[in-house]
């Protein structure tokens, strides 16, 4: 029996994902030191959401400083 592919996003799907990251969202994209933040990467693969974990600690100092 052969497997049936999954069917790409379209071209419109594709510019309409775009159009809303766009208008809905910002990346502050930064890199890590292999050498340097070990420490940090570990902790980082432990997590299940990368993003949520640092929003989480981001929402938590907030808090702490009003």
């Amino acid at each position: 029996m052969e497997k049936k592919k999954k069917p790409t996003a379209s071209v419109a799907h594709n510019r309409a994902t775009a159009k809303y990251n766009a208008a809905n969202t910002k990346q502050f994209p930064f890199r890590l030191n292999l050498n340097t933040d070990q420490d940090i990467l570990a902790k980082l693969e432990t997590v299940d959401s990368v993003a949520g974990y640092i929003k989480e600690l981001i929402r938590a100092d907030i808090e702490g400083k009003k």
